[in-house]
């Protein structure tokens, strides 16, 4: 099987980074060097590093959705980087939150500068994803900045229902999925729609590269929540069984909990219960979940959504070049490591 790696799609990639760059040398003082370090281009004393700042999927969708649509793809620049700091400012916060001190192999922000600062710098970034669009001098910049300002109150709406689940034991799994729907999908899909709209794409177009990104995005979430108990540490950056340390109701434990197995009905059981969990204890509920068919489930509906995502561009009327393109960041969304 060919690996499919993102460098098959990254052809704009130093006309974002470059855009990218500029929108945060406009931040304040204060603020600015807690971002750069963020976005992996600084370390925490302000000197320049080469560290991960992420894989850009989000950019890179736009930037491909315009070219697919046949548009101008320059112009979807300013799109590309307000997706990419949306982004960026919902993992800040979300670090926070789930108190996680490390992300890409590094301290998270909150771990270096404390609670209040990562809410200041997710905000700044949140706020410069629309300023960067309103300004960008697009005649589509206001359809544009409202489908982002729409994906990120999905967004919310999806981190809060996580957060939410926390504190139940009787989360269903459609519910999970409406939350990976919103914590998730919804700002892939606005990544491709956003590309289409700037480059002034009809609306059938732009509807068919978001339903791709919607399905994308749930099968991504997937993908993530196995990494989040199965993925290396080495390679995701993130401490082993991380989620269920956070006892968190992600979509194959929530999926494991419905099965009705004895091993879904043992997981309940340690859900409930407080506590730090030993190491073992984790490794224990990590075959719960595998035993109970989380792990396969979850694994086979990520490909599922996969190949809803690219029935839809097959619908489009879209450069079949970039359909090629588009269909193998999807393949990769599936095969990641991290």
């Amino acid at each position: 099987m060919t690996v499919t790696t993102l460098s098959t799609v990254d052809a704009d990639g130093d006309a974002v980074r470059s855009a990218l760059f500029d929108a945060v040398g406009r931040l304040d003082h204060a603020i600015r060097p807690v971002v750069a370090y963020h976005l992996g281009w600084c370390d925490e004393h302000g000197r320049t590093v080469t560290a991960d700042s992420g894989k850009s999927v989000r950019s890179r969708l736009a930037m491909l959705a315009a070219r697919a649509a046949g548009g101008d793809e320059r112009r979807a620049v300013p799109g590309a980087v307000a997706v990419e700091l949306v982004h960026n400012f919902s993992l800040v916060h979300d670090d926070l939150m789930d108190r996680d001190a490390t992300r890409r192999h590094r301290p998270t922000v909150w771990a270096v500068w404390g609670d209040a600062v990562a809410v200041l710098a997710g905000d700044a970034m949140l706020s410069l994803a629309h300023e960067v669009l309103l300004e960008s001098g697009s005649p589509q910049a206001v359809p544009a900045a409202l489908l982002v300002g729409r994906a990120t109150q999905d967004l919310i709406r999806g981190q809060a229902a996580d957060v939410d689940f926390e504190r139940r034991n009787d989360v269903r799994l459609a519910e999970c999925v409406d939350m990976a729907a919103g914590k998730t999908a919804a700002l892939l899909s606005a990544s491709v729609a956003v590309g289409a709209v700037l480059a002034e794409a009809p609306p059938v177009t732009v509807s068919a590269l978001q339903t791709y990104g919607s399905e994308i995005g749930l099968a991504f979430q997937l993908v993530d929540d196995l990494l989040g108990i199965w993925g290396d540490p080495e390679v995701t950056g993130k401490p082993v069984f991380s989620d269920l340390r956070s006892r968190k109701k992600s979509l194959p434990v929530t999926w494991s909990l419905e099965s009705g197995r004895p091993a879904g009905r043992a997981l309940a059981q340690w859900l409930a219960q407080s506590g730090d969990p030993a190491e073992s204890e984790l490794r224990a509920a990590a075959d719960m979940v595998e035993t109970a068919g989380g792990r396969r489930w979850a694994r086979a509906e990520s490909g599922r959504r996969v190949r809803a995502a690219q029935r839809a561009l097959d619908s489009a009327a879209i450069d079949p070049r970039y359909r090629r393109e588009l269909h193998r960041l999807a393949d990769f969304i599936v095969e990641r490591s991290a």
